[in-house]
């Protein structure tokens, strides 16, 4: 019988949870309304994430303009993480986990479907990373090692994509092209994608024939 293929959404909620529970920082996250979805290629970004609402939890802005509702399992998602090819190639299970915490962090502390402001690129530049980094070596010491190896894996997974992707927004009124207001796990489907885990460095230390592995 062939192997099954792991689900990733499964670990991708589980860690998610995970860190929510273990940093304070990010305890206003809710795993439960954040959608992760495997993507296309985007440069050099191993991941993104899109807000889904206006402030307060809001379809409509002030001027008018509306945000499709994505709703899986009739729970209304507030953020889509995406996923790009280089996290699944090529990525060890610590960067995969940084990634998680990266797109997290650009999430609003009001969790209400919006982009932090100050916690922009364009605005911190460097910083960014300075302000990350501590929490990523906080949360991998304490990590559980069963999620560490979900994301160290190699191999064939099912992971989340879209069939039919929403657009960030939209004018309501009449319009020449058909414009869908609600997205649901009918606009979603389970395709394969193959992680590609680097195996760790191996140093041999001069006078002996032990390795020592990194």
């Amino acid at each position: 019988m062939a192997k099954r293929r792991p689900n990733l959404n499964k670990a991708l909620r589980a860690l998610i949870r995970d860190i929510a529970a273990r940093l304070p920082e990010f305890g206003h996250i809710k795993a439960q309304r954040i959608l992760v979805v495997a993507g296309e290629a985007r440069r050099t970004s191993r991941g993104t994430v899109k807000p889904l609402c206006y402030r307060g939890g809001k379809s409509t802005d002030r001027t008018g303009r509306r945000k499709p509702i994505v709703r899986v399992r009739g729970r209304r998602m507030l953020y889509c993480i995406t996923l790009r090819p280089l996290f699944f190639r090529g990525s060890t299970a610590r960067a995969r986990i940084e990634t998680i915490l990266h797109e997290l962090f650009h999430c609003s502390r009001r969790f209400d479907g919006t982009l932090h402001a100050g916690r922009r690129h364009d605005v911190l530049g460097k910083d960014f990373s300075r302000r990350l980094r501590p929490l990523v070596r906080r949360y991998l010491k304490v990590c559980p090692a069963e999620l560490k190896a979900a994301f160290a894996y190699s191999g064939e997974v099912r992971v989340l994509q879209w069939l039919e992707r929403p657009g960030s927004s939209y004018i309501p009124g009449p319009s020449r092209v058909r414009v869908r207001k609600v997205y649901t796990e009918d606009q979603l489907f389970y395709g394969i994608a193959r992680m590609v885990t680097p195996k760790p460095r191996v140093v041999r230390e001069a006078g002996t024939r032990s390795p020592k592995v990194h």
